[in-house]
């Protein structure tokens, strides 16, 4: 099969490697579609955790299971799958307690494990029994179930904070993540929803935020919103993009008691950040983190997807092979695209059939 391997910094090479064998316990998958991931991009430029290389990234999996252990007994050859990265002890005080997103032995598929950026990905027991594959709903696409990874954060960060009806809430980010916030603070019933974009701007119009404010000229966008929200500061505000530069800014846009989510990781090379604690102290602001998600995470993004909550083609805007994945992570940071697909079928002249719900093994591709 072919694969896009991540050989170490800014080096992934597209191979040929023996296809996977179905795993004990396990069960063998025939990938789809698989997302590119913020965290992938800055995986890319930074390393993968722990060191790790010569490994198959990729974790935002939509696929067709091909084959499954005779222990199996929840999925049968031919289900449509999703697949998310995490993959928890079960063991630790965490795990113990029902946060499995926050294991004290954490480990990720693309990561820990091979990942979706090839043909094929085998899911061995440990994933099966501790990690997210859920079915795909009858009626959505291997496309719209590939965004679901993506999703289930988001749905997890606005749950845990309670974004509610009422709410102003302020996004500072105008990527995939900051936009899937907006619809789901929509979905949420808040009144008043303000984004604050730069690079992506454009992109960002279509999800219609009440108020789309430019963030080049921070001070300017920080008087707006104040403005707007008569002077107090936003209820919640929630950092969507990978950069400390704007924490400091939060605190000046928030209200007395209002809360301050901080969603987007940061390379580690730039992860100290230096904010007001008066500001903290003296204002009663809850400044709060957002990482991962429950047990249930994958399957509440899917229904949400399939409800319609969340409009996956308007977040989606291109599909490329495994050639282009490279290509794909630069469209991702030069505001060219808001989600971009990995087809590992794609361009290629030898390809599977297509499994079909309603009609087996019948559509091509």
């Amino acid at each position: 099969m072919r694969a896009a391997i991540f050989k170490d910094i800014e080096d992934i090479r597209v191979e040929e490697v023996p296809q996977p064998k179905c795993p004990e316990g396990g069960i063998l998958v025939e990938v789809h579609y698989c997302g590119i991931c913020g965290g992938d991009v800055r995986n890319y430029h930074n390393g993968l955790k722990d060191g790790v290389k010569n490994q198959i990234m990729g974790h935002e999996i939509a696929g067709k299971i091909i084959e499954v252990s005779p222990s199996i007994t929840r999925f049968k050859v031919g289900d449509r799958v999703a697949m998310a990265p995490d993959v928890s002890c079960g063991e630790c005080w965490y795990c113990k307690r029902g946060l499995v997103n926050l294991c004290e032995n954490h480990k990720m598929l693309g990561t820990h494990f091979p990942g979706g950026y090839a043909q094929f990905i085998a899911l061995p027991d440990e994933v099966m029994t501790r990690g997210f594959v859920e079915p795909i709903p009858e009626s959505m696409t291997y496309k719209h179930a590939a965004f679901a990874e993506t999703c289930a954060a988001v749905i997890a960060c606005q749950k845990r904070i309670d974004v509610s009806l009422g709410d102003d809430v302020v996004i500072i980010g105008d990527g995939p993540v900051g936009c899937l916030h907006l619809e789901i603070a929509r979905a949420r019933g808040a009144k008043k929803i303000i984004m604050l974009a730069r690079d992506k701007i454009k992109l960002a119009e279509r999800f219609r935020p009440d108020y789309l404010i430019d963030n080049l000229d921070v001070n300017a966008a920080t008087k707006r919103i104040l403005e707007l929200t008569d002077g107090r500061g936003a209820d919640i505000v929630i950092l969507a993009l990978p950069t400390v530069v704007v924490q400091d800014q939060a605190l000046r846009i928030v209200r007395k008691r209002g809360k301050i989510v901080i969603y987007g990781g940061v390379p580690k090379d730039k992860e100290i950040s230096q904010l007001n604690s008066n500001l903290i102290h003296y204002n009663e602001i809850e400044v709060t983190g957002s990482f991962s998600y429950s047990a249930t995470g994958l399957s509440d993004a899917l229904s949400a997807l399939n409800s319609g909550v969340i409009h996956a083609d308007m977040h989606i805007n291109e599909v490329v092979s495994l050639d282009d994945v490279v290509k794909g992570m630069e469209m991702i940071q030069t505001g060219k695209a808001l989600k971009v697909l990995i087809d590992p079928w794609k361009d290629n002249p030898a390809l599977p059939e297509k499994y079909d719900i309603k009609k087996g093994f019948t559509c091509t591709r």
